[in-house]
């Protein structure tokens, strides 16, 4: 084992990869070719175009993927594990891309839960669990996104996880719905966020406070400028209150956020606000951890 191997997290919208030779990060590149933008190459051919660099210089290296990569609509499919799986458990159901005059090249699965009270799938984020738990081993992990991911764990084994559409749905509304019309260009309001949050957190009515992110700007009540970060405050302080309602979530429990700073920030302050003790670990630093630890169990 020389630890000398790719790591790619490829999703719907970006290719993130890094390369390890002797176990020391080389090299990392940053591509706009998700598998949703392929832009007529295929999966293959768009991977040989990046990688050839690497190639040259470090040689054909075998390949570890964690992502949107491995679904129906990625290179090759990957099948889910169904929860409650072990972590460590993970590393052992690969799936080997075959494609002609390709060096070793592995997906890890994502994980899925299939029951009457929750359908619920994931892929990339297992990865980054792996990661988190061998860095901050904690009972729940929270990871903010377009679909923000709540995870459970009793010890090292992923018992249960809920996903909330709020990154979406922040979207959506501001990009095609009403509440985004004739708001003009957004700027940053921390006092805004903060106030959305707040409202978001205690109303539980959303429904009605949705309209009520228009409706204020339109009778001068709120700056039409800052609908983006209220609309932002209102949502995720929302998530954090019914989350904690559905998991009887409390200060004696340990949470760690996962993600970029901007986003984990916004969390942050919602859970303190809820009274719940949190850590935060850097998406990227996780997503390393965990796909390096798979490559360990590999022997690369």
């Amino acid at each position: 084992m020389n630890e000398s191997f790719i790591a790619i997290d490829w999703g719907s919208t970006n290719l993130r990869a890094w390369i390890y030779k002797q176990g020391l990060c080389m090299d990392s590149l940053n591509s706009e070719s998700g598998v949703t933008r392929l832009q007529g190459q295929t999966p293959q051919q768009v991977f040989a175009r990046l990688m050839q660099p690497w190639f040259q210089d470090y040689g054909e290296l075998p390949t570890l993927m964690a992502g949107m990569v491995g679904s129906n609509a990625g290179w090759q499919a990957a099948p889910y594990l169904p929860c409650p799986v072990s972590l460590g458990e993970i590393a052992h159901h690969l799936t080997a891309v075959h494609s002609p005059n390709m060096p070793d090249i592995r997906i890890i699965p994502g994980l899925c839960i299939d029951r009457p009270d929750n359908s619920n799938v994931m892929r990339g984020e297992e990865t980054q669990l792996i990661g988190a738990h061998k860095i901050h081993a904690s009972s729940r992990y929270v990871m903010p996104g377009t679909h923000s991911k709540w995870v459970h764990l009793s010890g090292d084994c992923v018992d249960d996880f809920r996903t909330v559409i709020t990154g979406e749905l922040h979207y959506l509304l501001l990009q095609h719905g009403l509440i985004g019309v004739g708001i003009g260009e957004q700027l940053v309001s921390p006092e805004a966020f903060r106030e959305g949050m707040e409202t978001g957190f205690n109303d539980a009515n959303i429904l009605c406070c949705l309209f009520e992110t228009r409706a204020a700007h339109l009778l001068g009540r709120r700056d039409k400028n800052t609908v983006s970060d209220w609309l932002s405050g209102v949502l995720i302080g929302n998530e954090v209150a019914q989350m904690q309602q559905d998991y009887a979530l409390s200060s004696h429990d340990d949470i760690t956020l996962i993600g970029s700073q901007k986003l984990t920030e916004r969390y942050a302050q919602a859970l303190a606000f809820a009274g719940i003790n949190y850590q935060t670990l850097e998406g990227d630093v996780a997503f390393q951890a965990g796909i390096r630890s798979v490559a360990n169990v590999l022997g690369y």
